[in-house]
């Protein structure tokens, strides 16, 4: 690691590592030396996140001082850090967290797997539904009908076809933040949107902030641009974000973007208030910071609560011209994944900057499928399909939530109020070799591992609400399946399923 790139207060790591304390321990279990528990202390908040890779440590003395221990303790507890690989140091410097060479990324990817090799395997691997129809058929069906006048084009259509940028920007505007067609271009799906952000704004080597843990697929897609990730834990919880860390990250890594899921955020489903949505883009227009606001969850509401009105106001509702926040949305995950139509919203001169920067590119989205959805969005049938996609999603979720209390009573999670996933904490077991167990068990799972920055959350797995009835049931008994292996130790050669807790 070559430096830091955000910093931890002593008084703050004094609260995270006075907050673990109301964990119990295991039977027969005798008291660590101080500085071992202090040591381990640090080393699981490093493991779950909740104090990023690269964050700088306070000095010895000031920890000492907010913990009211003996300065010999935090030096013997930072010394055993760093032997484990999980902190270092340079002289001038300071010390800053890190995680051993041998815990590295997933290299593998959260790709579903094909129909036909499904077989008898319950893929929890992909936070996708099958499509609501009989809406998607009506919606081709629909398409079709207004395809021949295109068809006489030449068919490319970087920014989008007009009638559809108009209809993203009436939705926008009604609302309630007013918005005109040159501030949308239609993208192949929400990963085709951020690609081109990260592009424009973020050449090799610049620093992009994300939640911590944030969403796989886009997590990968910055490492292979070559951006440099920022990770800011988020708040306990399903409570959003922690606005203290945001502020410090922005202020002091300063990074080009940062991208952030505000509704239903992927994996935990926290919802973010409107304070708090507030507060981050005040944040980021003082820090320079292009805010990127995914919205492909915010339509998934299940509570009904929510029917009423009872969202936070968009992000980009504190910033409505686009100068500082850039907003991501997909029919994807609200109407299905096969639909590969995202779009932005942004300032009219950042849109044209990702029209021209197109052209090198995919040049544009597939007209069909634009018409596909502009059909959706102006006969109602969007509204329609989507509360369809909600009904499933909730009934799977609450059957999950059943199910995993009855079989795995040890996990711990907080049940989301939308979205399509489950953010576990698997019991202290290893989310890797939870993941390993259940294929071995005919259940696959993505683990923890994959959804924070450089091997944070070992401890977690992600469960999305993809199966229901019989079949959530059955996910969770071999999930249960997979955990005595772990607990067992049949995974792994000869590796400790517990040693990455305290």
């Amino acid at each position: 690691m070559a430096q830091w790139t955000s910093a931890v207060g002593a008084a703050q790591l004094a609260r995270l590592l006075n907050s673990q304390q109301d964990r119990p321990a295991g039977p027969g279990t005798r008291r660590p030396p101080a500085y071992r528990s202090l040591a381990d202390g640090i080393r699981l908040l490093v493991l779950e996140g909740r104090v990023p890779v690269a964050a700088r440590l306070p000095a010895e003395r000031e920890l000492a001082l907010a913990l009211s221990v003996s300065r010999t303790t935090v030096a013997a507890a930072y010394e055993a850090l760093r032997g484990e690989g999980f902190l270092e140091s340079r002289r001038g410097a300071g010390s800053w967290t890190a995680v051993p060479a041998g815990n590295p990324i997933p290299a593998r990817g959260l790709e579903p797997l094909p129909p036909e090799a499904l077989g008898s395997v319950i893929d929890l691997g992909c936070a996708s539904l099958p499509a609501p129809e009989p809406w998607l058929t009506r919606a081709v069906q629909g398409a079709l009908e207004e395809l021949p006048p295109y068809a006489h084009t030449h068919g490319d259509y970087p920014a989008g076809l007009p009638a559809l940028r108009s209809m993203i920007a009436e939705r926008y505007t009604a609302r309630g933040i007013p918005t005109m067609p040159e501030q949308i271009m239609v993208t192949t799906g929400a990963m085709g949107a951020i690609d081109a952000i990260c592009h424009l704004f973020a050449g090799r080597g610049e620093r992009i902030a994300v939640e911590s843990p944030s969403y796989a697929n886009i997590l990968q897609l910055m490492r292979e641009a070559g951006a440099r990730l920022v990770p800011v834990a988020m708040a306990e919880g399903l409570s959003g974000w922690d606005m203290d860390r945001w502020r410090q990250v922005l202020r002091e890594a300063a990074p080009r973007i940062a991208y952030v899921v505000a509704d239903f955020h992927n994996p935990t489903g926290a919802l973010a208030g409107e304070d708090q949505r507030r507060r981050l883009v005040d944040a980021a227009r003082s820090a320079g910071t292009v805010l990127v606001a995914d919205e492909t969850m915010s339509e998934l509401w299940l509570d009904e609560d929510f029917r009423d009105g009872g969202m936070p106001r968009p992000v980009c509702g504190f910033d409505p011209a686009g100068s500082t926040v850039i907003t991501v949305g997909s029919a994807s995950k609200a109407f299905w994944a096969g639909m590969r139509i995202g779009w932005v919203r942004a300032a009219p001169d950042v849109v044209r900057s990702l029209v021209a920067a197109r052209a090198y590119a995919d040049l544009g989205t597939p007209v069909l499928e634009q018409l596909a959805v502009n059909w959706l969005f102006s006969t109602g049938g969007w509204e329609q399909a989507v509360e369809l996609r909600r009904a499933q999603a909730r009934e799977n979720r609450d059957a999950l939530v059943t199910a995993l209390r009855r079989e795995l009573p040890d996990w711990e999670f907080e049940v989301p109020r939308g979205g399509l996933t489950l953010w576990v904490r698997a019991g202290g077991l290893s989310g890797s070799r939870l993941a390993e167990a259940g294929e071995r068990v005919g259940v696959r799972v993505p683990s923890g591992p994959r959804f924070g920055v450089d091997g944070a959350f070992e401890g977690y797995v992600r469960l999305p609400f993809t199966v229901g009835g019989a079949v959530a049931e059955e996910a969770a008994a071999r999930l249960a399946a997979a955990a005595r292996l772990v607990e067992s130790g049949a995974t792994g050669a000869g590796e400790s399923p517990r040693t990455f807790v305290a």
